[in-house]
């Protein structure tokens, strides 16, 4: 059971994290703090990994911290946001990451500091790309491993009962989980789960890899799997998509109740006392606190901020997060017009927002959505002006997951560079499409008709950020003869 005293003082903690938090402007240069003693360079680095090059780090001895230079602000701040809803871990303790006071490292070349850069050389021997690693490599048993958003987990001493329920909780605390496939291979019970962000894989398999489900038994073993995508057919006790709830259970039996995506945060379950190495009898698996679904929150409200407010509508929140569920109402804050609030239409389309677009760039500023604590948004008292801040979508015919079995389901991907494009006339060729992006300001790097269909096509642009730009732009653009352009992120490229 856990400890009730240790239990406030991290409550404390975390109170006194957001009050520093908001002292200090942002910076890439980080201030971790309560480091487990045990914890060594590498790992204390490596939380900075997924999100760009680490410069520069400084281990303050006798105080459980550090400092830690990214090699931009946008990878700071990316690290900072994701760690507002997804406390990292190290050796099952939490540690907090704020912004440093400082704006970059200079530090005296001593016999500590070559131990440091040798940690961060080892580190920072991945390839990173614009979006967390997504095509970084670690270093593993001595050959380079693929790292994605995809992990392939063994559970070994399966004296509890494991299934996709347990694992959902287990991992969705350090993200979002888009889909699990459970199965038995030589006599061992494994999964496929995966994430709607690599950065989420990433540090599932930092904090669990070598831990228990429950006490000392169900030990789980992670690797990144080589598959970059998980397809799944049928809902039920052997695969999930958490993203489709269309699909059918499989030999005509009745669907399952899906559960809805929890919010970050869930701790492990754990067995009351400890099993030892006795298969548990049906009596002691009846008092195996297995995790309760049913009670997790059913806010589908998101707080975005750190929006350019000079720029960003109410219509393009709405396309934006649009492409992760079906935007009810939004609402610009007048008093603060860089925070807005987006309604998605329940919980679980709001988690699929957030874990897809917490951390992007979008027309200069790196956003944060979190949920928020409002549950619904109030729309302005009728004949009273709302400035056009407030919008209500619920109706909107551009609504891409109102119809059951839509095959919008299948397409929900992370953003990408490349955008798929369809409902496109026959008429309309290649370079009027190119002039048409680069008319919004992207930078058009290929372009290419899908064989077999020119209804449809792909288009590689200059950015992410420039996707988003484009798409906000230029979805359902009439392209004449009342074809109105339709977009989405690809999960190809060109």
């Amino acid at each position: 059971m856990s400890n009730p005293i240790q239990a406030a003082d991290n409550e404390n903690d975390k109170k006194k994290f957001k009050a520093d938090r908001s002292l200090c402007s942002p910076s890439r240069v980080l201030h971790i703090r309560q480091i487990p003693s045990d914890a060594t360079e590498e790992e204390v680095i490596s939380l900075g990994i997924p999100f760009g090059k680490v410069t520069n780090f400084l281990r303050l001895k006798g105080k459980c911290q550090a400092l830690l230079e990214m090699d931009s602000e946008e990878a700071a701040a990316a690290l900072v946001n994701y760690c507002s809803y997804s406390i990292p871990h190290l050796h099952n303790q939490p540690v907090y990451i704020q912004y440093s006071k400082h704006r970059e490292l200079k530090i005296e070349n001593s016999s500590y500091q070559a131990r440091a850069q040798a940690a961060l050389e080892t580190e920072n021997a991945m390839e990173h790309g614009s979006q967390a690693i997504l095509s970084a490599h670690a270093v593993e048993g001595g050959h380079r491993q693929c790292q994605g958003s995809v992990l392939r987990i063994i559970v070994e001493n399966l004296l509890c009962p494991v299934s996709i329920e347990v694992l959902y909780q287990v991992f969705s605390r350090f993200g979002t989980v888009l889909r699990i496939v459970v199965f038995t291979r030589n006599s061992q019970f494994q999964a496929l789960l995966q994430y709607a962000d690599p950065a989420n894989a990433y540090y599932a398999k930092l904090n669990l890899n070598g831990h228990n489900i429950y006490t000392m038994c169900c030990t789980l073993h992670i690797e990144f799997s080589k598959l970059s995508s998980l397809e799944v057919k049928y809902n039920n006790e052997k695969s999930r998509d958490f993203t489709r709830f269309d699909l059918p259970f499989g030999d005509g039996q009745h669907p399952l109740q899906l559960p809805i995506t929890p919010a970050y945060g869930y701790s492990f379950p754990v067995v009351p006392a400890p099993l030892g190495s006795l298969a548990p009898t049906p009596a002691v698996l009846a008092a195996v606190p297995l995790p309760a679904v049913a009670s997790a929150p059913v806010n589908s409200v998101i707080l975005v901020s750190n929006l350019n407010s000079e720029v960003i509508t109410p219509y393009g929140l709405f396309i934006l997060f649009g492409m992760y569920g079906d935007v009810h109402r939004v609402k610009i804050l007048f008093k603060k017009k860089s925070n807005a609030l987006v309604q998605m239409a329940d919980a679980t389309q709001a988690q699929l927002a957030m874990g897809h677009l917490n951390g992007q760039k979008l027309y200069g500023r790196v956003i944060r959505a979190i949920l928020s604590k409002h549950q619904v948004i109030q729309l302005p008292p009728e004949g009273r002006k709302s400035n056009g801040l407030t919008k209500d979508y619920s109706n909107s015919p551009l609504h891409r997951f109102k119809k059951s079995g839509s095959k919008n389901f299948q397409n929900i991907f992370p953003p990408s560079d490349t955008l798929y494009l369809s409902n496109i006339p026959p008429f309309v060729t290649d370079e009027a499409m190119e002039n048409l992006f680069e008319n919004t300001g992207s930078t058009v790097k290929a372009f290419r008709f899908i064989q077999k269909d020119c209804r449809t096509a792909l288009i590689q642009l200059g950015s992410v950020e420039e996707a988003f730009h484009a798409l906000i732009e230029l979805h359902n653009h009439d392209l004449g003869e009342n074809h109105h352009l339709q977009i989405s992120f690809s999960k190809c490229t060109i």
